[in-house]
């Protein structure tokens, strides 16, 4: 229980070192996104709460969607990390170490109302400290680790700057993932094996070697907003 590394094999064959995050960090990484939403809320009910009894309803739906799909849209659309979970460099992936996607985020935050029961979230603490991965039910369910972000040497996963380029057709929401995954790994990989990869994403970037990998970089970089 001790150990929290895991190492596991990518679909690319590649085998990543994984660091598991244990309860106490989690906590703190939750007690932060609470905080967010908390404040989020209080700016969006003031200028509802002169709308009278639309503006109440209103809220209400802001609260569900709120609570609902905040950490949903920032596991999917922003590298796997809410705001907390950033600020204290964790990531949820799946099993395989592979970006979490739309299904596996979407069932693991459907499943906190079961993590929360009996009380402050008692089930899902219980399961976390009996599972040696230190999943709770939603990870369990959605097939989903929460893990430090940075490799098993330490070398902290981030895109290398480059050259922005937009991709030249568009892309769904896991297509962009794997994309700025694939980047993230490159060091970890070694220069061959990356443009060997790299040459896969042909059909999106008209190139191959390391001219397909410079192509990748950019795109990744185009869609992390940096223009």
């Amino acid at each position: 229980m001790l150990d929290t590394y895991r190492a596991v094999e990518t679909p690319e064959g590649v085998e990543l070192g994984l660091r598991v995050a244990g309860p106490a960090v989690r906590l703190h990484a939750w007690g932060i996104d609470t905080v967010a939403r908390l404040v989020g809320y209080g700016l969006v009910s003031i200028p509802l709460g002169l709308l009278g009894r639309v503006g109440t309803g209103m809220f209400f739906l802001v609260l569900f969607l709120g609570e609902w799909l905040y950490p949903v849209l920032f596991e999917v659309l922003r590298g796997g990390a809410t705001p907390g979970k950033r600020a204290l460099g964790l990531v949820v992936v799946h099993d395989d170490g592979t970006p979490v996607g739309w299904g596996a985020s979407l069932l693991r935050n459907l499943l906190r109302f079961a993590d929360f029961l009996p009380l402050a979230y008692g089930f899902g603490l219980a399961t976390m400290l009996l599972h040696p991965d230190f999943k709770r039910l939603g990870d369990l369910a959605a097939g989903t680790l929460v893990i430090y972000r940075e490799s098993g040497d330490g070398t902290v996963l981030a895109v290398p700057e480059a050259p922005p380029m937009p991709p030249a057709v568009r892309l769904e929401p896991d297509e962009r993932s794997a994309v700025v995954a694939f980047v993230e790994r490159m060091p970890l990989w070694g220069e061959a094996r990356a443009a060997e990869l790299a040459s896969l994403a042909a059909p999106l970037t008209g190139a191959h070697g390391e001219a397909g990998v410079r192509h990748l970089a950019g795109i990744a970089n185009w869609l992390l907003g940096r223009r």
